[in-house]
C-alpha cells in the first residue's frame, strides 16, 4: 500500500476548504490549483497577468514544499474565467516555465473561486528540483 504525504506552505494561500495544497503518493505531487492570491494580504492581484504570475509563484512555493520544483513538472491544467485571456497567462507561463515545456490542458469555466480569471495545477515528479 503506497502512502500520501500531505503538502502545505505558508508560503502559499492556505486550503480555503477540505482538501490539501499538494499531495505527494508514489513519487507524483498532485497540486490544489493556485488563483491569484497574495499569501502575505490575502488579496487577489490584480488582472489576468498578475494573477497568473501569482498563481504560479504559489505553485512554485507549493511544490518547493514538496522539495520539487517547475523542472519537474510533468502536467499542467489552466482554468480561465474568459479563453480571451488565454494569449496574456500564455506569455506569463512562457517566461515562467522552463523547457521542455510540460504537456498542458487550458480550459474555459464559468466561475472560479473568489471570482479569480485564471487557475493553475500542476503533477510533477517527487525529489529534487529546481525552481522555474
Amino acid at each position: 500500500m503506497s502512502k500520501r504525504r500531505s503538502i502545505s506552505t505558508d508560503a502559499a494561500p492556505g486550503a480555503i476548504g477540505p482538501y490539501s495544497q499538494a499531495v505527494e503518493a508514489n513519487g507524483v505531487v498532485f497540486t490544489a490549483g493556485q488563483v491569484g492570491t497574495d499569501p502575505a494580504t490575502g488579496e487577489l492581484e490584480d488582472g489576468v497577468g498578475a494573477q497568473a504570475e501569482r498563481a504560479l509563484a504559489n505553485l512554485e512555493a507549493v511544490l518547493g514544499a514538496a522539495g520539487t520544483g517547475f523542472d519537474r513538472v510533468l502536467k499542467t491544467t489552466i482554468f480561465l474565467a474568459d479563453m480571451g485571456d488565454f494569449g496574456a497567462v500564455n506569455e506569463v507561463y512562457a517566461r515562467r516555465m522552463p523547457e521542455p515545456y510540460p504537456a498542458r490542458s487550458t480550459v474555459a469555466v464559468r466561475t472560479l473561486p473568489r471570482n479569480a480569471l485564471v487557475e493553475i495545477e500542476m503533477i510533477a515528479l517527487a525529489g529534487e528540483g529546481a525552481s522555474g
